[in-house]
């Protein structure tokens, strides 16, 4: 069943607002500003792909090359859900960039 335009605008809203808010407790706990952009694409695979984790690591070629044919038969929809979490989670770290610079202290 192919996804209907609100549905896609509000799952993009969704994974922009859950992965800023994720990100921005991340940098405001751990002080990394970029924290949740470097986690998110490890965190989208885990998403994505049905491969367990250890798999990666135990049996790499076949791991990389069904998560290659994985990815390449995404819809473009979820691609953009992905994108927009990915948007949110930078958006998270150039906002707490910016409150740091204003003066601004977490904790």
């Amino acid at each position: 069943m192919p996804m209907t335009i609100p549905v896609l605008l509000i799952s993009m809203l969704l994974f922009f607002v859950l992965f800023f808010g994720i990100g921005f407790l991340l940098n405001m706990l751990l002080r990394m500003t970029w924290i949740m952009a470097i986690i998110y694409p490890i965190v989208a695979i885990l998403i994505v792909d049905k491969v367990k984790f250890m798999e990666y690591f135990t049996s790499p070629a076949a791991s990389f090359s069904s998560l290659g044919a994985t990815l390449s038969n995404l819809a473009p929809a979820d691609l953009v859900i992905l994108a927009s979490g990915l948007a949110g989670a930078i958006a998270a770290g150039f906002t707490m960039r910016y409150l740091r610079k204003k003066g601004y202290r977490m904790f």
